[in-house]
């Protein structure tokens, strides 16, 4: 499905004739996408599962009468494009700003528009708000009586989280509607629409490489309009000869790599980025990581190999690291791409240059690899629970010593199960933060009465 992003110039009329007859005036010389856009629920490529059939959303966009909602997702995947299939379908006038260029005077007149068209036609107005997350709180505000009392029907647009970006207030008045980005068989279907189309598309296409066609497609992250907008550019300069890769590569600006997600150059990289970045070698950990990410990887799969680095690797050398690869984690599903890739950026750096240590790996390992071969032994009694009828009778709780009751809060008694008494599964390594672990656990084995 294709998003053209904000427009300078209106295509809707925005006066009381509405969208619902308002016929969408394109000038030939628009750009591509914007000559391409879908302009039926059924030209629409890819959200099958916001806008297919039986859907909530399909069925009220079709009936003329759509409800509140907020659009998130990624550039290029629908958003604007929903919003203005769902205003030409719609019984009443359309309004739309980017809360980039609107203020708060420019929400009071679309309110007062709308409140003077349902005081003398009744008709109701629609309003698109691009980028909703950049209205602050008290521009937000000014929106919820209108939307509240039905004056306005608001459908927003954000690439940004609406949980975290857009009041409260407003969110449970709407509903929200996560588009995803699109796939690269669903861009590759977009391009040969653009293609073949000799009236909105590219009128007398040049012949275009199979393998050029498919790394546009790849290579566009999902964003169908940067997708469209690099095969015109590609288009005008193939004067008279056919469109390779070289020439995708010039219109993308950016080289094509051999990467394949699925295959076994994505495990490949990915291998090399972990032992580059276990190996403290900044400056590969951040190579592999950038052909990673512009290869398109998956950066929820980047996020999830730091976490694991963080404590496999590093562990307690510098548990801070941890802390900073969730961050980022928790930064690529907040952010996304492309600004998602400075966080993951700041994460490998700091898990390269971090100590490291693989002691809590190889802790864990140990204590598994004792229960698979000899089970699981019951622990003594007093370390049992005692909190039901009859626990005393069997001795359950019985000669426990609480902790805090001792010195220094350490109680010597016995908590391995017999038998296990003096196994030792964690050994620090003396790197970083672990060697004052190292010599707490030496003074803290000692109190216990450990060898």
């Amino acid at each position: 499905m294709l998003d053209t992003g904000a427009m300078s110039d209106q295509l809707f009329d925005t006066g009381d004739s509405g969208a619902g007859g308002a016929g969408e005036e394109i000038p030939p010389n628009a750009p591509l996408a914007v000559r391409m856009r879908p302009r039926t629920l059924d030209e629409m490529v890819g959200q099958e599962h916001i806008v297919g059939e039986g859907s909530a959303l399909r069925a009220a966009i079709e009936s003329g009468r759509p409800h509140s909602a907020i659009l998130y997702g990624p550039p290029g995947a629908g958003k604007t494009t929903l919003a203005r299939i769902a205003a030409r379908m719609a019984d009443g006038a359309f309004e739309e700003e980017s809360a980039v260029n609107a203020g708060k005077a420019e929400i009071r007149g679309v309110i007062e528009r709308a409140r003077e068209r349902r005081r003398s036609s009744g008709r109701p107005t629609i309003l698109f708000l691009d980028e909703i997350h950049r209205f602050n709180k008290a521009q937000q505000d000014a929106l919820l009586p209108a939307v509240e009392e039905g004056l306005l029907t608001l459908i927003g647009a954000t690439t940004e989280n609406p949980y975290f970006e857009v009041n409260s207030a407003l969110i449970s008045r709407s509903q929200v509607y996560e588009l995803a980005p699109l796939s690269t068989e669903q861009v590759e279907v977009i391009l040969r629409r653009a293609l073949a189309d000799p009236e909105r598309g590219i009128g007398d296409p040049p012949p275009i490489a199979g393998d050029a066609l498919t790394m546009l497609a790849e290579r566009s992250g999902g964003d169908a309009r940067a997708a469209l907008s690099a095969l015109e550019r590609a288009a005008e300069r193939a004067v008279g000869k056919e469109i390779d890769v070289a020439a995708v590569e010039d219109a993308l600006q950016r080289r094509a790599i051999a990467y394949d997600r699925k295959g076994d150059r994505h495990y490949d990289f990915i291998s090399a980025w972990i032992k580059s970045t276990r190996g403290s070698d900044v400056d590969a950990s951040l190579y592999y990581l950038g052909v990673m990410l512009e290869g398109g990887e998956d950066p929820r799969f980047l996020a999830r190999r730091m976490v694991i680095l963080a404590s496999e690797d590093i562990g307690n050398a510098d548990p801070m690291a941890l802390l900073v690869a969730d961050a980022a984690a928790r930064a690529v599903d907040r952010v996304g791409l492309p600004e998602c890739a400075l966080n993951l950026s700041q994460a490998a750096i700091y898990l390269a240059l971090a100590p490291k240590s693989n002691a809590a790996t190889t802790a864990i390992g140990a204590a598994r690899a004792e229960v698979r071969q000899n089970g699981a032994m019951t622990p003594p009694d007093y370390l049992r629970d005692a909190h039901y009828p009859g626990a005393k009778e069997l001795g359950r709780g019985t000669g426990y010593q609480y902790a805090h009751d001792h010195p220094g809060n350490v109680a010597p008694q016995q908590y391995l199960p017999d038998g296990l008494a003096d196994r030792v599964f964690y050994e620090p390594t003396g790197n970083g933060r672990e060697k004052a672990f190292g010599e707490r656990l030496a003074e803290l084995r000692k109190r216990l009465g450990k060898p």
